[in-house]
């Protein structure tokens, strides 16, 4: 059993390691931060230099300029050289401010009363009359109104400190209807040499009635009070393509969701982007308003971008910013900190890297913090002996071979075999010996050398036993200390 156990243990752990590394990559859900960073602020006014040539009295030129602001809504960036993709209501006005100018500066001039709109009115005054409809566009001959009409739209990207001047951009291409995408380009490049932060683009947006999103955008110009706001919504069943949209239903009926979103559209959040519950990716943009707040799909955001020839891209920001964001989202703080600051070295005004960072910072190496926090101990299991008396006894006969082997080293020689006695021969004189040949053991190998073998003298010859000189055969006396020769 106490096997089992470790083997089951063991599977489990493997098949959790394996699974980390994808774990890591993908993105919890309801997550609104890859998009957050890519909302900026947009808005839109007519401005308009309208000259009056007055003959009425007498000539005299009268000047004047007048700003309309027509829109102030969401769009989202979906390129690092600052491209915006937002609604078609938030770049071209609607209203013939031409004519409005008009009406405005002959009520002014004349002291004559003329709504403040953008209809052809009529005056009771004959004269001023002709005057008033020869100032109405279009130009003409004998017109007595030189009109000229620029749109300004302004970007206040998602940075803090809060930028008061944004950044202008102008319209490169739109639909048809007020409510169908279009592409806005800045007119000077973007700063710094990465960019903007870019928001993803989905696939396609999801089928299934009740799928969860995130509506993210702004209510008011960023500022110190004022930050980017998220609203939950839920997508209904049908719709989705061409300008009706796709509505939206809460599937528990608690909030009347095309209400809700209908009154934030009119409050700003019109063209905000509609985020994935999935991965956090853009699926649509919000539109409508009043009681009826709707979603166009990504497809009609593609669309547009490839009539105007943009091709949506990630840049450096974003790739440093995903990764911190992983590590965070893992709850892996301390090395999510780094990412985050790295993110403020390339964009120093990302809001949403700095509060994560903040974040970040406050959780590294608590409790939550998953880099830093030690595996739990494992229980404790029976295990057995085996192993240990096998390593055992090996240790033992490793031992024991080794003092036998330094034993046989140390040993002293001692003759093995006594040699056999040599031949008969000739008596030996006093004091010689004879050669003894010693064995030794066969542990060790020896040379065998060459020794000499002494041989007993011959007994015919004599020697004087006082001086040792030789003495011939007949000699009785020593010849050279005159020693008498025993016989």
């Amino acid at each position: 059993m106490a096997r089992l156990t470790a083997l089951v243990t063991g599977v489990a752990a493997a098949l959790a390691l394996t699974a980390l590394p994808v774990a890591a990559h993908e993105h919890p859900s309801g997550i609104t931060d890859l998009v957050s960073p890519a909302v900026v602020r947009l808005e839109a006014v007519s401005h308009v230099e309208i000259t009056l040539l007055d003959h009425v009295s007498e000539l005299k030129h009268v000047e004047r300029s007048y700003d309309f602001p027509f829109a102030q809504g969401t769009g989202t960036v979906v390129s690092p050289d600052g491209t915006i993709v937002a609604l078609r209501r938030l770049a071209v006005n609607p209203d013939d401010v031409a004519i409005r100018a008009a009406n405005k500066i002959f009520a002014e001039h004349h002291d004559v009363k003329i709504p403040d709109d953008d209809k052809k009115h009529k005056l009771s005054d004959d004269l001023l009359n002709r005057h008033l409809q020869d100032c109405y566009p279009p130009k003409s001959s004998t017109a007595t109104c030189i009109i000229n009409v620029t749109t300004e739209i302004t970007a206040f990207p998602n940075v803090s400190p809060a930028s008061a001047e944004g950044f202008k951009v102008k319209c490169i291409k739109a639909g048809s209807d007020p409510d169908s995408p279009a592409v806005l380009v800045p007119l000077t490049p973007a700063a710094g040499s990465v960019g903007m932060p870019t928001a993803p683009l989905a696939g396609k947006v999801p089928e299934q009635a009740g799928s969860p999103t995130n509506v993210a955008g702004f209510l008011g110009r960023p500022g110190p009070n004022v930050a980017h706001s998220v609203e939950i919504a839920h997508l209904a069943a049908g719709g989705g393509a061409g300008s009706g949209g796709r509505p939206f239903a809460d599937p528990e009926k608690k909030v009347d969701e095309p209400v809700k979103l209908g009154g934030l559209a009119d409050k700003g959040l019109v063209g905000a982007p509609v985020i994935g519950d999935k991965d956090g990716h853009v699926i649509g943009m919000l539109v409508g308003g009043g009681k009826e707040g709707r979603m166009i799909g990504v497809r009609e955001i593609t669309g547009i971008l490839a009539a105007a020839k943009v091709v949506p891209r990630r840049g450096a920001i974003d790739t440093a910013f995903e990764a911190a964001l992983t590590r965070y989202h893992t709850k892996y703080y301390t090395e999510a900190a780094p990412g985050f600051q790295r993110v403020l070295e390339l964009y120093p005004g990302n809001v949403v890297a700095a509060g994560l960072l903040k974040t970040s910072l406050a959780k590294r190496g608590g409790p939550e913090d998953q880099g830093t926090k030690q595996p739990a101990s494992e229980p404790v299991r029976s295990t057995p002996l085996w192993p240990f008396i096998l390593a055992a006894a090996i240790l033992f006969i490793a031992a024991a071979g080794g003092a036998y082997l330094l034993w046989r080293r140390r040993s002293p020689e001692t003759p093995t075999e006594l040699p056999e006695p040599l031949a008969a021969g000739p008596p030996l004189d006093d004091g010689a010996n004879q050669t003894v040949v010693v064995r030794r053991s066969q542990s060790f190998q020896v040379v065998p050398q060459q020794q000499q073998v002494m041989t007993a003298p011959d007994p015919a010859i004599k020697y004087c036993t006082s001086c040792g000189m030789r003495l011939g055969p007949a000699h009785r006396f020593c010849g050279y200390c005159g020693h008498p020769i025993e016989t």
